[in-house]
């Protein structure tokens, strides 16, 4: 206790993020302006602005996003307009309605969806500090326009 010789005092640390941490930003809910995260997002609100994510985005039914978005992966099943980098892999969801630039490493786009962008397909592109950046990998000429990407048509 008091006036005891021991030095027993326990070193507090300020707790750490979790890994496998989600953020959520709840239906109803509008945010504008630039965000900043290192765990996944999901969207099921509105954001109108700057988003850099350094995991996973899921854009839910109900959510939203106008402006500029870059990411590790993607899932979009609600709406989403302007500037999306994609480090890894893009799933569009047959609900989701997107349109505007779009580069990827990997796309998938389920029947029923409807996208009307203009793609990029980058073989091994990284998000570092919010730029993404495309890899070593070099394409060459003779390869298909939608390199790693798989094909599936349903009716």
């Amino acid at each position: 206790m008091f006036g005891s010789s021991k030095n027993t005092e326990e070193v507090k640390s300020a707790p750490s993020s979790t890994p496998n941490a989600l953020n959520a930003l709840a239906k109803g809910t509008v945010v504008e302006g630039n965000i900043r995260c290192d765990n996944d997002l999901r969207i099921d609100g509105t954001i109108k602005g700057k988003l850099v994510c350094q995991a996973k985005v899921i854009i839910g039914p109900t959510g939203a996003v106008e402006g500029e978005v870059r990411c590790q992966n993607a899932v979009i099943e609600g709406r989403f307009k302007g500037n999306l980098q994609v480090s890894e892999l893009l799933n569009v969801r047959e609900t989701a309605e997107v349109d505007g630039e779009i580069t990827t490493n990997k796309l998938l786009v389920q029947s029923g969806a409807r996208f009307n962008v203009s793609c990029k397909m980058e073989s091994g592109a990284t998000v570092a500090n919010g730029i993404a950046k495309p890899g070593d990998a070099k394409s060459s000429s003779n390869e298909p326009a939608v390199a790693g990407a798989k094909a599936e048509a349903r009716n």
